[in-house]
């Protein structure tokens, strides 16, 4: 008989090694205005210029930005306060499976008793509108390099010469 040594226990998993925000539960109408579950959830493609409407652009144009990130859209609502939480979701029309497509953002809106948390944005157009007005400005966009990978390329330079071999003469 083979002498067996002595036996870990699996580790108990700690309410502190949880990665992200703890998972929503299923929605009920019984739930309160400041339990997540009821919270208005917004994607970057709500506020994409270049999507189209059927893509799941919600606002006009003017006032959307070109491909905002979940990331952008947190920053702009924490800097004006807002209960928000990042959730690890694509949004259903997105072709792309892409990481900087990823991210839903919930936001509070309304307080237990359902009157808004803010006059100013009783709904979640007002909050698109807002985001679409302050994203742009945004340190994060304004030291955004203009130029594209292509416009930024070396260009090669033919070295001038036409040495090039052909078929030889007989």
């Amino acid at each position: 008989m083979a002498a067996a040594g002595p036996v870990n226990p699996p580790q108990p998993v700690h309410a502190h090694a949880q990665r992200g925000p703890p998972p929503l539960r299923n929605f009920s109408p019984d739930f309160n205005h400041s339990d997540p579950e009821r919270w208005v959830c917004i994607y970057p493609a709500y506020l994409n210029a270049c999507k189209s409407r059927q893509e799941g652009r919600i606002l006009a144009k003017n006032q959307c930005v070109e491909n905002p990130t979940f990331m952008e859209i947190r920053e702009a609502l924490a800097s004006n306060g807002w209960n928000h939480i990042v959730e690890r979701k694509i949004y259903p029309r997105e072709r792309s499976k892409e990481f900087e497509y990823f991210g839903r953002i919930r936001i509070q809106l309304k307080n237990d008793d359902g009157t808004p948390m803010r006059k100013d944005f009783p709904d979640r157009e007002s909050v698109l509108k807002y985001l679409g007005q302050t994203i742009p400005q945004l340190k994060s966009r304004l030291n955004k390099p203009h130029g594209t990978p292509a416009d930024t390329a070396p260009v090669p330079q033919s070295s001038g010469g036409g040495n090039k071999k052909g078929k030889k003469k007989k």
